[in-house]
């Protein structure tokens, strides 16, 4: 009975001392993670447990969701984890996510993990099309996603069909073409192989700074009305605050920067916003539930302290992790070079026992084939003796008509000899008579040209007599007229001053140089808009090849809307900047009466 009652006692502080946990699932973008958590920790206590199992340090960025009903909440830090409105079954599951985007991407986002992270949650929100994205850039995109998974483009490794079973195009825009799969990956892959030598973290960091230009980027959207009831939406982002039409969540009617707002808080469904300026009127709108402006209200202070911590200068521990980062990005990048350097050396190593190979190949052929030479040669060599020797003995009977021949080959020389000298005497006597009429030409020669000598000095003395007599009547006709001295400034024929036309040439010189300074300024202009305009041309370019497919009946309104702002010329940025030069109180009367 002792042994019962025990048996149970030890039970009951078994049950007890397990109550005091409860465990936990934390959902990531890539991974799962689970804990056990004690009863009393707070929200602060599980985010901070995850952030350090994660080793993420840019914690604000993130947070905690889970479902409630037919909405999301946040769990709140300084709230205890069981006092959420959480389902009571374990594990509790919470998702890891991206609460605040940044402004900009690449000088905020510090660490590796944070980057991944916003990565991997920005292209999910665009491949369920929660954030819309035009067909080209979602190309562009896509490549960017398979060089950050794959690394460098290799055809030999990336063969037709290995993007067969990757998602990555939102089903809209593969609805809207007449493409095949086959067609989208050759579009895909050509963007691909450009992007060769990046790494995961830059092509990454590419791929959200290409999305952050999107509409719909970063901003939360919530259902809600006016003072007239007008259904609207309200857009809340790292810039402000912003009013859409139901059916446009691309662009805002009315834009309120953070900076310009000074309160904000809500009483049951009521939310109002306290404008900075006091000219402006408190505008208020209605939400259809309690816990959506408590969501508003958690995410509109969530973005406006991010707003002013942008402006200010970084914290101590931000500017730690910045020179952190840099080390990191020098180090791998030194790394990287070593590596690839190493690569080099052993693609050339490679390359070089190719060559080996095939010079080994080659002399194993020329010694093949030298070797049937050889003994080609040796079957010629035998034929080839036997053809000396009869060679041989047609030589001996050539040998004995040759001493025949040249005993009577003497006989004639004796009998030409006695010719020869009588020819030799002849050819003398001519050679003496034709140099005889040579010396005779020459002196006949050399007397014309003598004649011709004394003719040409008759005709000078002749022609400087004349000249002679000419200056002499000259000097008589002048000696009459007194000479006039000409002055220092005389005009040029024209009648156009010297030192006048000297300085004109001067000017027209440094009009010149000006012309040709401002055409380089001009230069490097359009230089620098070339470059500045590289992204935009390049989804221009892929709009304009997949244009012609298009299926203009599957448009959505989006796109319908996208299209007209591209016609517009209408921006993200430019749109902003548009709504907010209207002064404040301008807008939230514009905000009552729509």
């Amino acid at each position: 009975m002792a042994s019962v009652f025990s048996s149970i006692m030890g039970f009951n502080s078994l049950k007890k001392k397990q109550a005091k946990t409860f465990n936990v699932r934390i959902v990531t973008m890539d991974a799962e993670l689970e804990f056990s958590c004690e009863l009393k920790w707070k929200g602060k206590d599980l985010f901070e447990l995850v952030c350090r199992t994660l080793g993420l340090r840019e914690s604000w960025f993130f947070g905690l969701q889970y479902d409630v009903k037919d909405t999301i909440a946040w769990l709140k830090m300084d709230k205890k984890v069981l006092d959420h409105d959480v389902p009571k079954e374990e594990p509790i599951v919470f998702s890891f996510l991206a609460k605040f985007y940044p402004e900009n991407a690449e000088d905020e986002l510090v660490q590796d993990i944070t980057q991944h992270l916003f990565f991997l949650q920005v292209k999910t929100k665009i491949l369920e099309e929660e954030i819309y994205c035009p067909p080209e850039a979602s190309v562009l995109l896509a490549s960017y996603a398979i060089q950050a998974k794959y690394g460098d483009y290799d055809p030999n490794v990336h063969k037709p069909g290995f993007l067969s079973h990757e998602e990555l195009l939102p089903k809209r825009v593969i609805n809207l073409y007449q493409m095949t799969t086959e067609m989208w990956e050759d579009r895909i892959t050509i963007c691909y192989a450009e992007h060769r030598g990046r790494t995961r973290d830059e092509a990454e960091m590419e791929y959200l700074k290409i999305a952050q230009d999107l509409e719909m980027y970063g901003v939360n959207y919530f259902s809600i009305r006016n003072k007239k009831g007008t259904n609207l939406l309200l857009g809340v982002d790292a810039l402000g605050l912003h009013i859409y039409d139901p059916e446009n969540k691309l662009t805002p009617k009315i834009s309120f920067p953070w900076n310009e707002i000074r309160n904000i808080s809500y009483s049951d469904k009521e939310f109002a916003i306290k404008p900075l300026d006091k000219k402006a009127d408190i505008f208020k709108f209605n939400s259809s539930k309690l816990r959506v402006n408590k969501l508003i209200l958690q995410l509109c202070i969530g973005n406006h302290d991010l707003f002013m911590r942008r402006r200010r200068v970084d914290s101590l521990e931000v500017q730690q992790m910045k020179t952190q980062a840099r080390e990191e990005k020098a180090r791998k990048q030194m790394e990287r070079q070593r590596l690839e350097r190493e690569k080099q050396l052993r693609e050339e190593a490679e390359r070089a026992r190719d060559d080996l190979e095939r010079r080994l190949m080659q002399l194993q052929d020329e010694a093949q084939m030298a070797n049937d030479a050889l003994m080609r040669s040796e079957e010629t060599a035998e034929l080839l003796a036997e053809k000396a020797q009869i060679a041989e003995e047609e030589a001996k009977l050539l040998a004995q008509k040759a001493a025949e021949a040249e005993q009577e080959i003497q006989r004639i020389k004796v009998t030409a000899i006695r010719t020869k000298e009588e020819k030799r005497l002849m050819e003398q006597k001519m050679l003496e008579a034709e140099m005889l009429a040579l010396k005779m030409a020459e002196e006949s020669e050399r007397r014309a040209k003598e004649a011709d000598q004394l003719k040409q000095d008759l005709q000078e003395a002749r022609e400087s007599e004349r000249r002679a007599k000419n200056k002499l009547l000259e000097i008589t006709a002048k000696s009459t007229y007194s000479s006039t001295p000409l002055s220092a400034n005389a005009l040029s024929p024209d009648g156009t001053n010297f030192n006048y036309s000297t300085e004109n040439l001067s000017f027209d010189f440094k009009d010149t140089d000006m012309n040709r300074l401002s055409m380089e300024i001009e230069k490097e202009k359009v230089e620098y808009m070339e470059k500045s305009k590289h992204l935009q041309e390049q989804l221009n370019e892929l709009k304009t090849e997949i244009e012609s497919l298009k299926l203009k009946e599957r448009e959505t309104p989006l796109d319908i809307l996208h299209n007209e702002n591209v016609e517009k010329g209408t921006s993200k940025q430019s749109n902003f900047k548009k709504l907010t030069l209207q002064s404040t109180k301008s807008r939230v009367a514009f905000f009552q009466e729509l």
